[in-house]
């Protein structure tokens, strides 16, 4: 009986087009060749490698999501096909992508006006200009929605940004982030985008993380920064439009998870086929198939709930609630996933060269961002029982 090598059990990437699937193949061949050798030295090192980015431009895959003004334009499944393909190989690059593709050109391409639209995407779609987004704080994570301290202060046709912003991926290269803060005078939360060099900003690049190492973490001083009205996000007066970005791209963080559980399960499934034990590989013992098959099970699953979102947000019915339980899901899936292909591969499980390691650290980043399992269950305890839970 020839083996199932194919991690894809339920064949989803039938359900795109020829060419979505011709796009998933180009990706899957550059993080194949391009990425996955080189990925452990940055990794190590907490280096990004700026030189693949010319690579990863050609894709054509920057705000996927994103129609006109020279972006690529796809379906929600294609999108969130490429970011577990990304993720599959590496999630660093994936949250890169993620964050430039999704978070910074997402928020230019719903809450901008159709003048900025056009100033800011077409360099971005093309990765000239990379993005960034900046909204969590030192003191404010889960909580951003009511208690931002950033401050936004209006000087004629000027404004003036103070307070600080943390884990913000991309800052510390970035050229234009895309800054939340709280406007002094009426109380809302409003969207500006900072450009790299700005008097008074000041990105510090976040050292000795644990997980998604390549990935340049900054926390960003705004002292006195002046955003002239023309950059500010004109289509953004409240939290409310902060969450309409966060409903994209808390889907694309499901499909990550999934991607990041797929790829340990790929490795986990080689190590198994050619490590042997007891004169036989350990492919054969039931130990190990049990743990395969828990693990391409929680793939599998985790991808269908993700196709069937995709398929929400390609009609226009998705609701926060549908990408939150998708979140909460996917990453506790990710999770123990990651964690079986490590008890798999025993000893050798927490060396670099096996990569299955690299996944298990990167799995801690991507279960907490883009919002926590607990807050993400809350979103979806309201929507079942029509009582909110929050503070």
């Amino acid at each position: 009986m020839e083996p199932v090598l194919d991690a894809d059990f339920y064949q989803l990437e039938e359900l795109l087009d020829g060419d979505g699937r011709r796009l998933l193949l180009r990706v899957r061949d550059f993080m194949e060749k391009s990425v996955a050798p080189v990925i452990n030295h940055y990794w190590t090192r907490e280096e990004f490698p700026h030189e693949l980015v010319p690579g990863l431009a050609r894709l054509g895959i920057a705000g996927l999501a994103c129609e006109g003004n020279e972006c690529p334009g796809g379906s929600s499944l294609l999108d969130g096909m490429i970011a577990m393909e990304l993720a599959r190989v590496d999630s660093s690059i994936a949250t890169f992508m993620g964050v430039h593709g999704g978070l910074a050109m997402g928020s230019i391409y719903l809450c901008g006006s159709q003048e900025q639209k056009r100033r800011w995407l077409p360099a971005m779609a093309r990765m000239e200009k990379i993005g960034a987004f900046a909204l969590t704080e030192p003191e404010v994570g889960s909580g951003a929605a009511g208690g931002l301290g950033t401050t936004a202060q209006r000087d004629g046709d000027v404004w003036v940004l103070n307070g600080q912003k943390k884990w913000i991926g991309n800052a510390t290269f970035a050229d234009h982030v895309v800054v939340w803060a709280r406007d002094v005078d009426g109380g809302q939360v409003k969207g500006f985008v900072v450009h790299q060099g700005a008097e008074g900003f000041a990105p510090a690049k976040m050292k000795d993380k644990i997980a998604l190492r390549v990935v340049q973490n900054a926390l960003i001083t705004l002292a006195n920064v002046r955003v002239p009205e023309e950059d500010r996000l004109q289509q953004a007066e409240s939290f409310r439009d902060t969450a309409r970005v966060l409903r994209l791209t808390r889907a694309g963080v499901a499909w990550m998870a999934t991607g990041c559980a797929r790829g340990a399960y790929e490795h986990a499934l080689a190590y198994a086929r050619e490590r042997y034990q007891f004169g036989k590989p350990i492919a054969s013992f039931q130990l190990v198939q049990d743990l395969l098959v828990k693990m391409i099970s929680n793939v599998t699953a985790s991808a269908c709930m993700c196709l069937r979102l995709a398929q929400l947000q390609q009609e226009g019915k998705a609701k926060d609630h549908h990408s939150a339980m998708a979140k909460a899901f996917c990453t506790v899936r990710m999770r123990e996933t990651v964690g079986y292909a490590r008890e798999l591969l025993g000893g050798n499980g927490i060396l670099l060269d096996y990569q299955v390691g690299r996944f298990v650290a990167d799995a801690e980043a991507i279960y907490s961002y883009e919002g926590t399992r607990e807050m993400n269950t809350l979103i979806v305890g309201r929507a079942i029982t029509g009582e909110s839970a929050f503070v």
